[in-house]
């Protein structure tokens, strides 16, 4: 049974969230550590850049797949 666009959207969507949860809290932990300053909406604004490029990689192959697999 092939997967629905909505489904792979809304599956891609539910792992980028976690995802970015755990890359944000990542963020909060090593860059200071590290000695980059960083303020918070500078980490919310990566963390969109980084969440949006993570979506694209998660649904685009799986709609490659569907459609040639």
């Amino acid at each position: 049974m092939s997967q629905s666009r909505s489904l792979s959207a809304l599956e891609a969507a539910a792992n980028v969230v976690v995802d970015w949860m755990l890359a944000l809290a990542t963020q909060l932990a090593v860059f200071p550590a590290i000695g980059l300053q960083v303020t918070p909406a500078q980490h919310l604004w990566a963390s969109l850049a980084f969440t949006s490029v993570s979506f694209l990689r998660g649904y685009a192959p799986r709609r490659l797949f569907v459609r040639f697999g």
